[in-house]
């Protein structure tokens, strides 16, 4: 892939990682409810950055020679995201809406906040894989965006659930 395109996926992954701040936000302020339809959306845009991570990080122009072991240890890391990820979801068995009680069971007696760790994952594996100098960098701020989500949810389930601040001093992340 050429530079052009680099720049294309790029925008695309600020854009989505905008998309999904932006509704964290609208979601903590309590502006946007959510449902089924911002569900999709999300969940569209979602795969849309993930998708263009992949892209964006294979097509980084400025490529570091990395070891082998190195290398497959950012592959690694992709893949215990992967597994990491629907595991949680399995688990959850809902997203947005879920209006339970607090998960503290399966792979959430020991991490909080599964799926954005899933997401750190990805967001370290693809480029050390990959080598990719610039996307590495721009790991760095979509990895402070995900810890920023991390933070709003953490608000929300510290206002929602009076055990919250003990399965925090129990768990990781």
């Amino acid at each position: 892939m050429n530079s052009p395109s680099f720049f294309t996926l790029l925008i695309l992954c600020i854009v989505t990682n905008i998309i999904r701040s932006v509704y964290e936000i609208l979601k903590h302020r309590k502006l946007l409810k959510p449902n089924k339809i911002t569900f999709i959306i999300i969940l569209i845009n979602m795969l849309v950055l993930w998708f263009s991570w992949y892209l964006l990080c294979s097509a980084d122009p400025y490529k570091l020679t990395v070891p082998f072991i190195i290398s497959y240890l950012g592959l690694a890391l992709f893949i215990v995201g992967l597994i990491l990820f629907p595991t949680a979801l399995f688990t959850i068995k809902s997203l947005e809406t879920y209006d339970g009680d607090l998960i503290t069971t399966g792979v959430y007696s020991r991490i909080r906040h599964p799926m954005y760790l899933a997401f750190l994952l990805w967001l370290l594996g693809f480029p050390i894989y990959f080598g990719g100098l610039y996307s590495f960098a721009l790991a760095s701020l979509f990895i402070a965006n995900v810890l920023f989500w991390r933070y709003l949810e953490e608000l929300e389930l510290l206002e929602r659930f009076s055990g919250y601040n003990d399965y925090k001093k129990n768990t990781f992340f």
